[in-house]
């Protein structure tokens, strides 16, 4: 009976590679204290900012009615007769309220009166969720032309409210007249002529002239009072190169003459120039 032997095989390794191996863990556990030492002192250091929202630059939707409700106190309160002051205060009174005396606090002259012949809106901003403060035009049959803020706020409830009283100030900033943007002038005598036609058929108001120079899908708005057209002063290219801008001299029928601008949108179609809109999209 055999009796079978174990076999041993003995390798060596140097010493350096046991060692590592060995020490290996505390290393790399190390490291990771190391390394969340080092972030704790940036974020303690420099921590992170939240990166600003770009503000929205669309404009609010706007309160049709509460525009409304400032132009209808704007109209009363600019609209008064010294002879019969107590109808001052009943057309005020229903904007009274606790933090505005019932007849707005408005003191009337000896003598004389005034009468609002129009006032629109002609700028707001909203200084509050709920507040709209509105600047009025309003042009007066005595005072003239005079501008009013009117501030307005929307309870939760949907009522509408004066915030304090009116101010008369002063109107939006403005400027002179700006030429508008051209690329070129039109030197295409084929398509010049069709513009004047069309222009002249167009202020015309001659529907059945002006359908032989329009495309097939073309709709146009004509205006309320025709017009004659006189000259037509200067034919340039829009900057997008599709349409035409044309200055022209029309008459009205009590012998007004005006200068006015027109867009008009053309294509050539086989050869030919035609006409698919005039300054404005009446399905717009």
């Amino acid at each position: 009976m055999s009796v079978g032997r174990s076999t041993f095989t003995i390798t060596t390794s140097p010493l350096w590679r046991i060692r590592t191996a060995r020490e290996m863990p505390r290393y790399l556990l190390c490291s990771l204290a190391v390394a969340g030492i080092v972030a704790s002192a940036r974020f303690a250091i420099a921590p992170p900012r939240p990166v600003p929202r770009e503000p929205s630059h669309q404009p609010a939707a706007p309160d049709r009615a509460a525009e409304g409700f400032a132009t209808l106190f704007a109209r009363r309160y600019l609209t008064w007769n010294a002879g019969d002051p107590l109808a001052t205060q009943r057309a005020l009174q229903a904007f009274a309220g606790p933090g505005m005396e019932p007849d707005a606090a408005l003191q009337l002259p000896a003598s004389g009166r005034q009468r609002v012949e129009w006032a629109e809106v002609v700028q707001q901003r909203e200084p509050a969720s709920g507040e709209h403060v509105y600047t009025l035009a309003a042009q007066t049959d005595t005072a003239g032309l005079l501008y009013l803020t009117v501030s307005v706020a929307r309870a939760v409830d949907g009522r509408l409210a004066l915030v304090g009283y009116p101010s008369i100030v002063g109107p939006p900033a403005s400027g002179p007249a700006q030429a508008p943007a051209r690329s070129h002038e039109v030197v295409n005598p084929v398509l010049a002529t069709v513009v004047q036609r069309a222009l002249r058929n167009y202020l015309a108001a001659s529907d059945g002239e002006l359908a032989a120079d329009l495309t097939s899908g073309a709709r146009v708005s004509f205006p309320g009072t025709p017009l004659t057209l006189i000259s037509m002063q200067r034919l340039d290219w829009s900057p997008d190169g599709r349409s035409v801008v044309a200055v022209v001299q029309a008459r009205d029928a009590r012998g007004v003459q005006y200068t006015l601008v027109y867009e008009v949108d053309v294509v050539q179609l086989a050869g030919r120039w035609e006409v698919s809109a005039v300054q404005v999209d009446p399905d717009a």
